[in-house]
């Protein structure tokens, strides 16, 4: 009979290690499934500046390697394999990785994030973290007293061009439509601030620069009018995409595919299942918050663990 696990932890950045990490110093003995991107988001971040105990900022990638190996210093199980389906109808929990061998477990920690959606053009991944990026609040400071243009109508892209307008002496809106998406207040927020120069109807045909952008090339979608803008920053808000589908008809989740958890935990309406960081969270989405909220999964697993009577 398969042995059954204490702890599986599904996906690797800032919240599936910090919960290894804790996992590990209670003795749970935690297997980490790194998934596709093994760290994260932060794996495309060069340089990360707002995380506590790096006066000098840090590498993402460099700084995800320092996780892992301090999970695995506590004992965690690290596997670069992908978790392709589960099965949590009883007590002990079933997940299969995709090689197709079967692991059972008594709890499982969910941590498979979220990722960016994209406009899909060469030259917004070619110039990736050279001037494009897909979050105002983890890179605005680094375009303080610079132009910036960001696409994107609704809630989410509303407060990051007012969040980047009082960086930036002025922030280029490109809003596909004639209107936007976002709700009423956010909207006369954008329209109030002086330096957000809303342009609408409009879509992006290219991010110009070599090895930094250097200026965003537009089309007008009713005259079919194409113009240059210069800026030094482009950045995506058109939304993420929660890496939860495998936990559909599982996991509770919103219309988006967020996780949703009892409030003030990690909690999700499967008994010993948890869920932690970007996968649950549509708000903050930084790495500092996912830490947090994967310190709060383990310890909830080993609380769960132990009513259990199972250590």
């Amino acid at each position: 009979m398969a042995e059954v696990l204490n702890c599986v932890i599904i996906g690797s950045g800032p919240a599936g290690y910090t919960a290894a990490i804790y996992a590990a110093r209670a003795g749970m003995k935690p297997v980490v499934y790194t998934g596709p991107e093994p760290g994260g988001q932060l794996m495309i971040t060069t340089d990360v500046e707002n995380y506590p105990g790096y006066p000098d900022g840090i590498g993402g990638p460099q700084m995800m390697d320092e996780f892992r190996k301090q999970a695995e210093r506590f004992g965690t199980e690290v596997k670069y394999e992908m978790i392709g389906k589960v099965d949590f109808t009883g007590p002990v929990h079933r997940i299969w990785t995709e090689s197709g061998e079967e692991v059972k477990a008594h709890t499982v920690i969910i941590s498979t994030g979220a990722s960016a959606k994209w406009l899909g053009l060469e030259s917004e991944q070619r110039l990736m973290n050279q001037g494009v990026s897909a979050c105002a609040v983890c890179d605005g400071f680094f375009f303080r007293g610079k132009d910036v243009a960001l696409v994107g109508g609704g809630d989410t892209a509303a407060e990051e061009a007012t969040y980047l307008s009082k960086l930036c002496p002025t922030v280029h809106m490109l809003v596909r439509r004639d209107e936007m998406r976002a709700s009423k207040i956010m909207q006369q927020r954008v329209i109030d601030t002086p330096n957000i120069q809303i342009h609408w109807n409009t879509e992006t045909v290219e991010v110009l620069g070599d090895t930094e952008v250097t200026g965003v090339k537009v089309k007008n979608r009713i005259t079919s009018e194409i113009k240059d803008i210069d800026v030094s920053g482009f950045f995506v808000a058109i939304g993420h995409k929660p890496n939860t589908d495998i936990f559909k008809g599982w996991i509770d989740m919103d219309q988006t595919g967020y996780l949703t958890v009892k409030a003030g935990t990690s909690y999700t309406n499967r008994p010993g299942v948890f869920a932690s960081g970007d996968a649950a969270d549509n708000v903050y989405r930084q790495a500092v918050t996912a830490a947090g909220t994967g310190c709060m999964a383990a310890l909830d697993a080993e609380r769960y663990l132990v009513e259990q009577g199972i250590i």
